[in-house]
């Protein structure tokens, strides 16, 4: 059995926009339709953008949308027994396999990427990956700080990103450091993602997930929030609108994927990152991934 993933944010890459033109002569009507849904140039900033133009988080999102959706509807076997989506590929994943149009996908990304671009800028915070570090003694530090601090990405053994405000990430730095991390990093993104501080963002994002149409997903998909499979459209818009705000359990949701029979992992992402690729190596070794 085959598993397509989707990566998130932090997978862009400068002239991704070419590439897919490249690949196929409708990649330009998808990328033509993303400038119409998004009321501004998306197809420049894919094809000639600079890395710092793609890095805001109000391109980023939909340009790594845009870009795995079109590549997975363009591959001619793209045939996944189940799919997961890392972060903001779940939403890759499911317009992938047509849960979500692609309109309408879009719009609810660029409505993410917007409430969270806003929120980011209004309310300073920040994200840091912990490594070589067990997992519950991160959880238990966090939980010891006053400070807003939590548990974001499990990523997989070994690596665990954390949320909070900068006050609590740099109090957390230093207690993880002493408690054996091997390094704690923190990253170039724009604020605390999946963490209670996105509250404000997954309100205005919850509004907009329950005035669009699911279909019901006619293979199992992993979400983030449960890393369960499902196929019921209402549990899986119940899950979207807790996304922004839980943690991402990607990890688990690998795991769960090999137990349910997994032989393969193939990821719908630019070939040069194979940032789920890596992750698959370090959770289970045995098991096969690919990036097309």
């Amino acid at each position: 059995m085959r598993a397509y993933i989707f990566p998130g944010q932090g997978s862009q890459v400068p002239g991704m926009g070419q590439e897919l033109c490249k690949l196929s002569d409708s990649a330009r009507e998808y990328l033509e339709m993303a400038d119409d849904i998004l009321g501004f140039k998306l197809s420049e900033l894919m094809i000639h953008g600079t890395k710092q133009e793609l890095k805001q988080t109000k391109v980023t999102q939909p340009a790594v949308f845009v870009y795995s959706v079109v590549k997975a509807r363009i591959t001619r076997n793209f045939r996944p027994d189940m799919v997961a989506g890392h972060s903001l590929g779940e939403f890759s994943a499911l317009a992938a396999i047509r849960v979500l149009t692609f309109a309408d996908g879009l719009r609810l990304v660029a409505t993410r990427a917007n409430a969270m671009h806003e929120l980011c800028v209004s309310q300073p915070s920040k994200m840091a990956a912990v490594m070589g570090l067990d997992d519950s003694i991160t959880e238990k530090i966090c939980e010891s700080i006053e400070e807003v601090v939590v548990p974001a990405n499990y990523n997989c053994p070994g690596q665990l990103v954390i949320s909070g405000t900068a006050e609590g990430i740099a109090t957390a730095k230093q207690l993880l450091k002493e408690a054996g991390a091997r390094t704690v990093i923190e990253l170039p993104v724009a604020g605390a993602f999946h963490s209670p501080l996105m509250e404000p963002a997954r309100a205005a994002l919850e509004e907009a997930i329950m005035n669009t149409t699911f279909k019901e997903a006619k293979i199992p998909v992993y979400q983030n929030v449960t890393a369960m499979p499902t196929q019921d459209p209402d549990e899986i818009r119940e899950n979207l609108i807790a996304h922004l705000t839980s943690p991402v359990k990607w990890t688990q949701s690998v795991e769960n994927m090999v137990a349910d029979g997994v032989k393969q992992f193939i990821e719908v992402g630019p070939e040069s990152k194979q940032i789920l690729q890596n992750m698959i190596k370090r959770i289970d070794r045995k098991i096969l991934s690919a990036c097309i």
